[in-house]
């Protein structure tokens, strides 16, 4: 069965001129077509049932786009959503009219900042602005702050935590927002702390919240002038210092207030990565083996451990703290997290006994203890 004689002469027409993007609104039964210059509708005029015959579109728009009826081979989902659609097929895949091709081009790791105009055009969702914002071709390019603009504006009405912690994180990618949206963001996390745990994952170093340097921050770092090419070193400074603080009374309150055990495992990554510059050895999946191998390796002395102690010996706990924090992640809070649907306040206690003794090492790094 054919298309309507109308609806075939129509798609002719379009799909002869520079076409770039095409999408379809099955509810009002219209394609509309992205040119060069300009956009097309086209009404249809379905002579059989609406989804069958929407279907006979599609088939027409991959044989003109693929060489074939086939269409979007749908049942490759899961794979194209992983980022793994050829580069080469990108721009043909945006003329076929189907939403899961729209998602496989926005998750191409050759994905351009052209091609994202053109797959915005196509699907505008909080989704696609997402996976094309994990993009830096895009982030640097023109759509970049477009995208950011739509999800700034739609974030109020996100409800998934694990939702909200990934689009803060996206839009504070460097050049995107301004410095008011990016207050207007962290006052917004005084209500929901899924917002500042996007801060903690997006700018670990420059947060909104005021910080004082620990009073021996100045003279630790000029006592470690001359041991700045070790990493143990120049975090150690930077911790003292007040973005290193801010970053630990930040974490601190998100240690204290958990939201759900996911976001757990988000902030428990998000520790880990910080402190990951002075992690020694294989990843320790808990916090007490974790703790003796950094008490281990401080008794030891390892080189570049030793002459950070030799430099400044006062701040052998600070170290310990540092080596111990450098293992932290998801692991940690597993066996706890893996058999609980918990959240809040029983999630709190639940946590305790791998986040007290967290919080203990968090506290001998803002100088408490």
């Amino acid at each position: 069965m054919q298309l309507s004689p109308e609806d075939l002469l129509r798609l002719n027409v379009l799909l002869a001129h520079d076409l770039q993007a095409v999408r379809i609104d099955e509810q009002a039964l219209t394609v509309h077509g992205l040119t060069l210059n300009d956009e097309a509708r086209i009404p249809l005029n379905p002579n059989c049932r609406p989804a069958q015959y929407l279907k006979r579109v599609r088939e027409t728009l991959s044989n003109h786009a693929l060489g074939s009826p086939g269409g979007y081979p749908v049942f490759l989902q899961r794979w194209t959503r992983m980022g793994q659609a050829k580069d080469a097929q990108l721009e043909k895949l945006l003329l076929l009219g189907e939403s899961e091709a729209v998602v496989a081009v926005a998750g191409a790791p050759g994905l351009t900042n052209d091609i994202a105009r053109r797959a915005w055009w196509a699907m505008p969702t909080a989704d696609i602005a997402r996976r094309m914002l994990e993009r830096e071709t895009v982030v640097q390019g023109s759509m970049g702050k477009v995208l950011a603009a739509y999800l700034v504006e739609h974030l109020p009405f996100e409800t998934d935590p694990l939702t909200i912690i990934t689009t803060v994180r996206l839009v504070l990618q460097p050049g995107l927002v301004s410095d008011d949206t990016r207050a207007r963001l962290w006052t917004r996390g005084t209500q929901r702390n899924a917002y500042h745990l996007g801060f903690l994952e997006a700018i670990p170093d420059a947060l909104p919240a005021a910080a004082t340097a620990r009073a021996d921050g100045a003279s630790t770092q000029t006592a470690l002038a001359g041991h700045a090419s070790r990493p143990l070193a120049s975090l150690l400074v930077k911790l003292l210092d007040s973005p290193g603080q801010g970053f630990l009374a930040v974490t601190e309150q998100q240690l204290r207030h958990p939201l759900d055990k996911y976001t757990t495992a988000r902030l428990f990554d998000a520790i880990g990565n910080y402190f990951a510059p002075a992690r020694y050895g294989e990843i320790r999946e808990d916090i007490a083996s974790a703790l003796a191998q950094a008490e281990l390796l401080a008794a030891t002395g390892e080189d570049n451990i030793g002459a950070v102690l030799t430099a400044a010996p006062a701040l052998r706990q600070e170290v310990i703290a540092v080596l111990t924090l450098a293992h932290c992640g998801e692991a940690w809070a597993t066996p706890i997290i893996s058999k609980t649907s918990a959240s809040g306040t029983l999630l709190k206690r639940k946590l305790e006994p791998v986040v007290e003794p967290l919080l203990a090492q968090i506290a001998v790094l803002q100088g408490k203890e």
